[in-house]
């Protein structure tokens, strides 16, 4: 049977050990781990229309300028960028590596989506004031219709996450649900 395909993706944002597991180099805290059970029956459902699961995953170099602002973490093959166990990639689920804040910058992120016909985005992960943010303006400035589900994502803080929300609603467009 042959896959049906749709114009709706989701993108699972940064996922990853150094973030979500407690060993991670940047925990995000208890409010990461709690979108868990959320994420997995998202992606589950994408699955199940056929629809479209691409994972956002951070791949820094060793010395990546980036560790100037924030400790050393995801570096390319270690642990710490791997997609959480939880959560981990299915078959067809599409993995772009990132070394910025936007999926886009630098990635084949824009090619995969325009291949595929996509029209419509759903962002999920962390953090929402950075990455998320960050490729849900990119999203935005290529004219996507995005869509956060607010239970499935989170920040290190809280003010922060509140904002971001605020800021893609009003600036971005984004449906925030």
């Amino acid at each position: 049977m042959e896959a049906i395909m749709t114009n709706k993706a989701l993108i699972v944002v940064d996922m990853l050990n150094d973030f979500i597991d407690e060993k991670g180099a940047l925990f995000c805290g208890k409010t990461a781990r709690d979108i868990i059970p959320f994420l997995r029956q998202k992606i589950e459902d994408y699955h199940i229309r056929n629809e479209t699961v691409i994972y956002l995953q951070d791949a820094h170099d060793e010395n990546d300028a980036e560790f100037e602002k924030f400790p050393r973490h995801c570096v390319a093959g270690t642990w710490g960028s791997e997609v959480i166990p939880e959560l981990a990639p299915g078959y067809n689920d599409l993995i772009v590596n990132k070394k910025r804040y936007s999926g886009f910058y630098g990635t084949n992120l824009d090619k995969l989506l325009i291949d595929r016909e996509i029209t419509e985005v759903e962002v999920v992960g962390v953090c929402t004031s950075i990455c998320v943010m960050d490729t849900v303006g990119g999203l935005a400035n290529r004219d996507y219709s995005i869509s956060v589900a607010v239970e499935g994502v989170a920040d290190f803080d809280p003010a922060f996450h509140e904002f971001a929300l605020k800021r893609m609603a009003q600036l971005y467009g984004a449906r925030i649900a």
